[in-house]
C-alpha cells in the first residue's frame, strides 16, 4: 500500500472511530434515561437499565451510520485543511478526485463489514432486549409468532387461555383456524374450528364455526370471541424487524409467504440492508463535495452545520420513499433505488470540477 493511501485510510478511520464512539455514548446515555423511566415502577435490579441500554444501543446506532460517515468525512477533511495537508497532496500531484475515490472505496468496504458483522450483532442484541423488556411489560397476557406452521397466538382473556393456530391471513380474515381454549389450570374448555374469522376488531367474528365442547360438537353460523387482538395489533407485533438477523429475515419472509401475509416490510428491510454500503458510500462522497465547496468559509462550525442540514434532508427524503414503499403507494424497487439514484446524480454532477476546488 502506498504511503499516502495508508495515511488517508488511517486518518479517516481515526475520524470514523471518534465519531462512532461519540454517537454511541450519546445513544447510550439517552437509552439509560429511557430505561430508568421504564423501570421506575418495577422491582427490577438497578443494573437493568444499563444492561438493556447496552443491548439496545447498537440497533439505534445502525440507523445512524449515514450521519456517522457524513460527519466523519467532515472532520477528516477539516484536519487536512487545518494542517495544510490537502495542499501538500495537491502539489504532489494527488488530485481531490483521487482522495474522494480512496474514501469511497474505504466507505464501501466498511459498509459491507457493518451489514455482515455489526448488523447481525445488533439484531441479536435487540432480540434479547425485546425478550427481557417483554418480561416487565404490562402486555404479557399474549404473544404471537409466525413460523412454517402458520400464525400462532397465545391469548389470556378473562382467565381463559386461548391457543390459536391459523394457516393463512387474507385481508382481515384468518383462514383454516383452530382455537383451543383452556382455563387458568390448563384444563381444556373447548375447541373451535373455522375457515373464516374476521379479526378486524378485538371481538372476533367466527363464521361457520364448529365447536367441540363437553364431548360433543355443534355448528354455529356466527360465534363471537372476545380477545386482546385485532388485525392492527397483530401487524404491529411483527413490525420490529431490526431484531432479526439477515438469515432470520429471509426465513421470516418464507414463513410470511406460506401464511399469505404481506412480505412488503420484510422485503423493504432486506433491500435496505443490502443497499446500505452504497448509501454510506454516497454519503461519504456528498460530504466530501460539500466540504470542498465550503472551504472558503473559515468557520468549521458553519461547515458542519451546512453538512448536517444536507444529511438530515437526505435522511428524510429517503425515509419518505421508504414509507411510500412500505405502504405500497409506489413499487418497492422505486422506494429503495430512487433516493440512491438521485444522490448518485447529484454527486456525479458536482464531482466534475472537484479538482479545481
Amino acid at each position: 500500500m502506498k504511503t499516502y493511501i495508508k495515511f488517508l485510510v488511517i486518518t479517516f478511520l481515526k475520524s470514523f472511530i471518534n465519531i462512532f464512539f461519540i454517537m454511541l455514548s450519546l445513544v447510550f446515555i439517552l437509552n439509560i434515561l429511557k430505561e430508568v423511566e421504564f423501570f421506575s415502577n418495577t422491582e427490577a435490579n438497578s443494573l437493568y437499565p444499563i444492561y438493556l441500554s447496552i443491548m439496545n444501543s447498537p440497533s439505534i446506532l445502525f440507523e445512524m451510520f449515514p450521519f456517522i460517515f457524513f460527519i466523519s468525512t467532515q472532520f477528516f477533511f477539516i484536519k487536512l485543511f487545518n494542517n495544510n495537508e490537502i495542499n501538500i497532496f495537491k502539489y504532489s500531484g494527488l488530485k481531490n478526485f483521487k482522495i474522494i475515490s480512496i474514501l469511497s472505496l474505504l466507505s464501501l468496504i466498511l459498509g459491507f463489514v457493518i451489514i455482515i458483522l455489526f448488523y447481525n450483532l445488533s439484531a441479536n442484541l435487540q432480540s434479547y432486549y425485546l425478550e427481557i423488556k417483554n418480561q416487565y411489560s404490562k402486555d404479557k397476557t399474549y404473544l404471537a409468532v409466525i413460523n412454517k406452521n402458520g400464525l400462532w397466538i397465545k391469548d389470556i382473556y378473562n382467565n381463559n387461555i386461548s391457543i390459536i393456530n391459523s394457516a393463512l391471513i387474507e385481508e382481515n380474515f384468518l383462514r383454516e383456524t383452530i382455537i383451543t381454549t383452556f382455563d387458568k389450570n390448563y384444563e381444556p374448555i373447548r375447541n373451535i374450528k373455522s375457515d373464516k374469522i374476521d379479526i378486524k376488531n378485538n371481538k372476533w367474528l367466527i363464521h361457520d364455526a364448529t365447536i367441540f365442547e363437553s364431548n360433543s360438537n355443534r355448528n354455529v353460523a356466527l360465534f363471537e370471541l372476545d380477545t386482546n387482538f385485532n388485525l392492527e395489533m397483530i401487524e404491529s407485533l411483527f413490525s420490529n424487524l431490526s431484531s432479526l438477523s439477515i438469515l432470520k429475515l429471509i426465513d421470516l419472509r418464507n414463513n410470511y409467504k406460506s401464511l399469505n401475509y404481506s412480505i412488503v416490510d420484510v422485503d423493504m428491510q432486506i433491500k435496505k440492508i443490502f443497499t446500505y454500503p452504497i448509501y454510506l458510500t454516497l454519503m461519504t462522497i456528498l460530504s466530501s463535495i460539500i466540504i470542498f465547496n465550503t472551504k472558503i468559509f473559515k468557520s468549521n462550525t458553519f461547515k458542519i452545520v451546512i453538512c448536517l442540514f444536507f444529511s438530515v434532508t437526505i435522511y428524510y427524503i429517503s425515509n419518505f420513499f421508504n414509507v411510500m414503499g412500505s405502504t405500497e403507494k409506489i413499487p418497492l424497487i422505486f422506494a429503495i433505488w430512487v433516493p440512491l439514484i438521485f444522490l448518485t446524480f447529484i454527486n456525479a454532477l458536482t464531482l466534475v470540477k472537484i479538482n479545481e476546488k
